[in-house]
């Protein structure tokens, strides 16, 4: 596991410790388990939490429960039916995993940023990182898993030979190949580069933030903080961290509906001919 870290003795070290992973060597390299723990949690409460709707679901009252997980997959499936054109048993579904499970991982970005480690560390661990949308893995992992997907049905809707010319033909013809195939690999590689970096600034950004609220009264004794200085630091620090959280539910929904977005709009593409 990680090297232990002492207390941070200073704004600096304080938010670098708090950026860094619970890691463990393998053969295969360093994986980041506390990224593997979160993304497995979350995915077990959003499927299992579906799944007890499901099971619960009444065509009497519903109830509240059940009100607000209809309420999601009519708003996921109208996306759908709206953006994309072809037919698949696939999009839906997965563009529901997708919002939901990316707004559960930005959601973590709202837990308190000293609870969870301060937890951690009653038990060990003294490296602890909580939300997986800050992790590059995680998220170039999903975008990837996109990417793949586009590859596959482009080929299995268009054929080998159909997506070949719609590589080597769009959008200058035949007289443009070179051109035609350099502008489509690099259009089709920023899709996944541009899906990941835009959720992953995101999320980074908003975890900064927070830690720069946190920092203000850091390392302060009871004396300070009971001084009128103090107090009145504490209390800024309160109105800014709730404001910033407010405006955070905002961020970690509209990059949770983007990133779904996004991938409803790449597999539309992908089983278009033009």
């Amino acid at each position: 596991m990680a090297a232990e870290h002492s207390a941070p003795a200073s704004a600096n070290d304080y938010i670098v410790h708090h950026l860094g992973f619970l890691q463990h060597e393998t053969p295969w390299g360093v994986m980041h388990v506390d990224s593997i723990f979160f993304s497995v949690l979350l995915a077990v409460l959003f499927g299992g939490s579906f799944w007890l709707a499901a099971r619960k679901a009444t065509a009497g009252v519903p109830g509240k429960f059940q009100n607000f997980v209809e309420l999601i997959v009519e708003f996921v499936d109208t996306q759908v039916k709206e953006t994309f054109h072809g037919s698949s048993r696939l999009i839906a579904p997965l563009a529901l995993t997708i919002f939901c499970w990316v707004f559960l991982f930005n959601f973590m970005d709202l837990v308190p940023v000293d609870l969870l480690p301060w937890a951690a560390g009653g038990v060990g661990i003294h490296s602890l990182k909580v939300v997986p949308s800050t992790d590059l893995n995680v998220v170039f992992g999903m975008s990837i898993t996109v990417f793949l997907l586009v590859m596959f049905y482009s080929i299995k809707i268009k054929g080998a030979g159909g997506f070949a010319k719609e590589l080597l033909f769009h959008p200058f013809g035949v007289w443009g190949m070179p051109a035609n195939l350099l502008l489509n690999i690099i259009e089709h590689l920023a899709r996944p580069v541009s899906l990941a970096l835009r959720l992953f600034g995101n999320l980074f950004a908003g975890e900064m933030i927070f830690l720069l609220i946190a920092v203000l009264t850091l390392g302060w004794g009871a004396a300070e903080l009971f001084s009128w200085g103090g107090i009145a630091a504490l209390f800024g620090q309160i109105i800014l961290g709730l404001a910033w959280a407010i405006f955070h539910i905002l961020i970690i929904t509209l990059q949770a509906f983007i990133f779904m977005m996004l991938t409803i709009v790449y597999l539309s593409m992908a089983h278009e001919h033009h």
